[in-house]
């Protein structure tokens, strides 16, 4: 599998659900009541269970029929979303005429009948690739990669906050030099939503020239922003906005760190940003 394969509309898992119970059913002595269908993979690691509730109300396991595993393994292919990956692991219970439930699981260990070996994990990411917020740690781990950093503490004084590069330096006729990987179109709007969601603790009636584009009438936001730990002009958030500049990397590491969450901030940290940005 060299790229994710073309996902699947909500009537083609449906259909594909409904051929997995019914290659189920084919296999099983008549008069069955349930069926609990039970599938977990990574990479090309597979196990798949089947326990099977008699006429008597006992529950007893079976072997699956293995053309469910197979239809099992299309379904979890075409499930895939770029960025968030697929499901690792899923159980469907059939009734006689009707699904009952379908439960899948994207970023829960799934419980192994035997652990998979680690080049699973590793061919897990390269079929169904997934974007930092979206990778679980226990899968980072076993795919051998390093920990996410950890985001930034809250500064205790005015001099621990920390404040990100605007831009990477200037060329010779002035203009910005810009040299940081591009987000995701995903990404970009959960970096947005952060740093639009931080407190304003100083702001100005006017505007500043667009540095990308100095032809413009003056648009950047002179205000300064601050979730207790770093503190960023406006600047940060509208160049990301207009012209696709993602934040200084070590600020990004930050956000990415904090799972886009924009923390509660203390008054006490607004008046610490202030004391930052005023150097008073």
């Amino acid at each position: 599998m060299s790229q994710p394969p073309q996902p699947l509309t909500e009537q083609q898992r449906q259909q594909l659900i409904w051929q997995a119970g019914h290659a189920l059913a084919s296999a099983i002595a008549p008069g069955w009541q349930q069926m609990r269908f039970e599938y977990r993979a990574v990479g090309r690691h597979v196990e798949a269970d089947l326990l099977v509730t008699g006429h008597d109300g006992l529950p007893y396991p079976a072997q699956p029929h293995p053309e469910a595993v197979r239809l099992a393994g299309m379904l979890r292919a075409g499930m895939y979303e770029p960025g968030r990956g697929t499901w690792l692991g899923a159980i469907v219970v059939y009734g006689q005429s009707t699904v009952l439930s379908t439960d899948f699981m994207y970023d829960l260990e799934p419980p192994w009948r035997q652990a998979p070996p680690p080049v699973g994990f590793t061919d897990e990411l390269r079929f169904f690739p997934r974007a930092d917020e979206h990778l679980p740690g226990w899968l980072r781990e076993r795919a051998g990669l390093a920990p996410l950093p950890v985001a930034t503490p809250p500064a205790e004084t005015a001099d621990a906050l920390r404040t990100p590069r605007v831009y990477d330096g200037l060329d010779d006729s002035g203009r910005p030099v810009v040299n940081r990987e591009p987000l995701t179109a995903a990404e970009r709007e959960r970096v947005l939503a952060y740093l639009d969601n931080a407190p304003v603790v100083l702001a100005a009636r006017s505007f500043s020239a667009d540095a990308f584009d100095p032809s413009r009438e003056p648009s950047v936001p002179m205000n300064f922003r601050t979730d207790g730990s770093w503190f960023w002009p406006g600047a940060v958030a509208y160049y990301l906005r207009e012209h696709e500049l993602p934040p200084d990397p070590e600020f990004l590491a930050h956000i990415r760190a904090r799972q886009f969450t924009m923390p509660e901030v203390e008054e006490s940290q607004r008046d610490l940003a202030i004391a930052a940005i005023t150097q008073q």
